[in-house]
């Protein structure tokens, strides 16, 4: 049987790298969807968390993340597709209803047959691209749709069990499931997470730093314990 085509949703320029990398790499022509990919505005100043991953003003920091999100998917195999929404450190950042209606405009002109979006722990920009998936559940009901556990987030105490419960109590059912993964793509993962110099640079000072390396986390997701 055909793989399904498997699109990829990430918040940011890295999220799906450092917490699917391995599933991304085992998949057919798979696609990793970036909700805030868009530049800031105009003359804006330069972030502390860009400042702190080396950019400098005048940068074009979206243009040189896109370089390095360019490079790590093309050691996976997987096409990039980047959204023009901001991240959340530039403000005005999207709502949960219009990062949906864009989502929703990708995932049919991909043909996408299995659609991998984040838990949404802790950070305002995953909780939003979470709740803009699942949004869409009901809308793609005949799509196969997984969710992952967002990597160094993870790592907060409490934060996933308490973001489950919530899912539960809107109707979804979480179940884990696995992947049968090709020999070499802890090998390919690693080298894509290289690739984000940026990011990792800054990371290198947070707790938890490390866990993009950890075992990858997946579960089913389907609509008030209903199998699909």
């Amino acid at each position: 049987m055909d793989q399904p085509r498997r699109l990829f949703m990430s918040p940011h320029l890295d999220d799906a790298v450092f917490a699917c990398g391995q599933w991304i790499a085992s998949s057919r022509d798979p696609a990793v969807v970036t909700i805030c990919a868009g530049r800031p505005r105009a003359g804006a100043p330069l972030t502390t968390w860009d400042a702190e991953c080396g950019f400098r003003d005048g940068d074009d920091v979206m243009a040189l993340r896109r370089n390095e999100d360019r490079a790590a998917l093309e050691v996976l195999g997987a096409t990039p597709i980047w959204l023009d929404f901001r991240d959340d450190q530039y403000g005005e950042p999207g709502t949960a209803d219009a990062i949906g209606g864009a989502l929703a405009s990708v995932i049919e002109r991909e043909h996408a047959s299995a659609i991998h979006f984040p838990l949404g722990l802790f950070h305002a920009d995953h909780e939003r691209a979470s709740n803009a998936a699942l949004m869409l559940v009901d809308r793609f009901a005949s799509l196969a749709w997984h969710i992952y556990e967002d990597a160094i987030y993870r790592r907060i105490a409490g934060a996933r069990d308490e973001r489950m419960r919530a899912l539960g109590e809107r109707g979804f059912a979480l179940e884990r499931c696995t992947l049968a993964l090709g020999a070499d793509v802890a090998t390919r993962k690693r080298e894509a997470l290289a690739c984000y110099r940026s990011q990792l640079r800054a990371l290198a000072t947070r707790n938890a730093h490390d866990d993009v390396h950890a075992p990858e986390a997946h579960w089913t997701v389907s609509r008030d314990g209903g199998r699909r």
